[in-house]
């Protein structure tokens, strides 16, 4: 697998990651404990070295499952986690950055981790309560206690990215982007190519969608949060497949996949981005993992910019209660 560096401190990871959220939380039924260890450890062996978790993810029971599968390569591998949240009988209750709860919420998670030190530590959202220069002082104070190696936001402005990185170091900003959702190219990735950042793309596939499994007669469990997601509605859903033809279209030429071309044009795009696709199927797991070696020509890219520029994407990404908590 090659690897990539985020940010100016060190941080070297994979060039493709794995996203742990699914294996347990909000994408329907949770996968076997035994089999998400099993997933983890495979992408292991295939040489994925970054993965990432949140306590919200459960919440707490994906830290565990993460530190669980990760414990006999924990030399090797680079662990991203989260805070940022209050908790209220086992479900998320309001957002919460305070420094004092910053530090408790590290506890936990280096206890469900099983890790002495956090690799990469990330604001899962910026709280609008709490000055970032607070936040980003409690993670400094964390980095010199040994807990926590490295500065990560999520969904956070350029604004608030510039006033946290004055404070300490940021090594990576995470955010959605894909070819279906661009809008970090205009508002943050100026900010953090001038600073030195590495960005961590999620839903990297456009939450599955561009991958070209996804028509307007999917139908997904109850519990899978897509069914309040305004792009997942059936007429957004036909709208977009504009999207996924124009992908099926290079995949077939380069002998691809779809969500290989996707992968593949998320990291033709800079060489500090690292995307974490997520799945709970082996299969898809290796897929992904051989975008690392899936060349785009520039004139490559230069076609998919010209076709993707005459398409409209329709419908919002979040629903409206998860928007209020993206900081614009």
């Amino acid at each position: 697998m090659k690897k990539r560096v985020l940010g100016n401190q060190g941080l070297e990871v994979s060039a493709l990651g794995l996203g742990c959220m699914g294996l347990n939380f909000s994408y329907g039924q949770p996968v076997d404990k035994k089999v998400a260890i099993e997933l983890i450890r495979a992408a292991v062996e295939r040489g994925v070295t970054f993965y990432d978790t949140a306590e919200i993810y459960g919440p707490f029971t994906n830290e565990e499952i993460v530190g669980e599968a990760l414990a006999p390569f924990r030399n090797d591998v680079i662990i991203a986690t989260k805070f940022g949240f209050n908790f209220l009988d086992g479900k998320s209750n309001g957002i919460n950055s305070k420094p004092e709860h910053i530090k408790q919420a590290v506890e936990g998670s280096l206890k469900r981790l099983n890790v002495e030190v956090i690799d990469l530590l990330y604001q899962h959202r910026v709280d609008p309560n709490v000055p970032i220069e607070d936040v980003a002082g409690t993670v400094k104070e964390l980095i010199e206690e040994g807990k926590v190696k490295y500065f990560g936001l999520s969904e956070a402005s350029a604004k608030t990215i510039r006033k946290a990185h004055a404070v300490q170091p940021v090594s990576a900003v995470q955010s959605e982007y894909s070819l279906w959702w661009r809008e970090p190219e205009t508002k943050i990735m100026p900010a953090l190519e001038e600073l030195g950042i590495g960005f961590v793309p999620f839903s990297p596939l456009g939450k599955g969608f561009l991958t070209g499994k996804i028509d307007v007669n999917t139908k997904f469990e109850q519990t899978d949060f897509r069914n309040s997601v305004p792009r997942f509605l059936p007429e957004n859903l036909l709208a977009n497949k504009k999207l996924v033809d124009l992908i099926e279209t290079i995949a077939k030429r380069k002998n691809a996949t779809p969500a290989q071309i996707a992968l593949a044009w998320l990291l033709a795009q800079k060489a500090w981005i690292v995307p974490i696709p997520g799945t709970t199927k082996l299969n898809r797991l290796e897929e992904n993992i051989r975008a690392v070696d899936v060349e785009l020509s520039n004139d490559d890219i230069k076609e998919i910019e010209l076709s993707a520029s005459k398409i409209t994407i329709h419908g919002q990404r979040y629903s409206e209660s998860s928007q209020k908590m993206i900081d614009d």
